[in-house]
């Protein structure tokens, strides 16, 4: 028995509805691309080719801070600000010695170079009203930032140096270069020595005056023979009258 016409039109129909609300629907906005991860910074690499920072990143491997630093700086959200001083700044410092601290004391000095956080140079203008600032050595290492003129400058009571240069400022990593060693008074005290004044400058005696001058000329060689041969002079005088009133009486 064969299916009347009209029957078979339904059926298709309702098959094709069923089908389409069974089907998934296609979205034709397309989807964004992931956000691409950061660029992995080596610490190590960076700060050998920089600098000269070899006496500070021989601090970082012997303390190995150098692997707490790397693992701020490439697995949190909040990254890393590193301030490194040259060589000739570990050269330059005379007291306080460094050579007489222990391993757990040398390892805070390290730790209070860097903060837990990325700030680039136009940062530090809100730092200075944070101040102070909690380093990554935790507890009373902190730092006090001023802004002069553009220029951050950092304060640990006994250093007291500016931000030179930016070895490198991409979100997460800042490495900043800094004049001085940066050193706690939560290390070293608060028996800070006063910084030396500067010398003074050297007097310039006076010129000597015009009536001194004169004095000192009348008392020269050269005015003693001026002065003998006007009394020479003056001597002949009272014999030339004497001959004169002579010849008078004669005639």
């Amino acid at each position: 028995m064969e299916l009347p016409v009209v029957f078979v039109v339904l059926l298709v129909l309702f098959s094709s509805e069923a089908y389409a609300q069974s089907a998934p629907s296609l979205s034709l906005t397309p989807t964004p691309a992931p956000a691409p991860a950061p660029d992995f910074v080596n610490l190590t690499a960076l700060l050998s080719v920089a600098g000269p920072f070899h006496t500070f990143l021989g601090l970082l491997e012997s303390t190995k801070v150098i692997e707490t630093f790397q693992d701020q700086a490439n697995n949190t959200e909040e990254g890393i600000t590193l301030f490194v001083p040259k060589d000739g700044a570990f050269t330059a410092l005379k007291k306080p010695s460094l050579s007489n601290l222990t391993a757990d004391q040398l390892k805070s000095l390290v730790l209070f170079h860097a903060l837990p956080h990325y700030y680039s140079l136009a940062d530090f203008r809100n730092l200075s009203d944070m101040s102070p600032v909690a380093t990554m050595a935790g507890g009373q290492f902190t730092l006090n930032f001023t802004d002069v003129s553009g220029t951050a400058h950092l304060t640990s009571g006994w250093s007291d140096t500016k931000v030179s240069s930016a070895v490198h400022s991409t979100d997460p990593v800042a490495v900043y270069q800094v004049d001085k060693v940066l050193l706690p008074e939560a290390i070293f005290g608060t028996d800070i020595p006063p910084t030396a004044a500067p010398a003074p400058a050297p007097e310039i005696a006076p010129a000597a005056d015009a009536p001194e001058a004169a004095d000192s000329a009348a008392s020269s060689p050269g005015s003693s023979a001026d002065n003998s041969s006007s009394h020479r002079i003056v001597s002949w005088g009272p014999l030339v009258l004497a001959i004169s009133g002579g010849l008078v009486l004669l005639l």
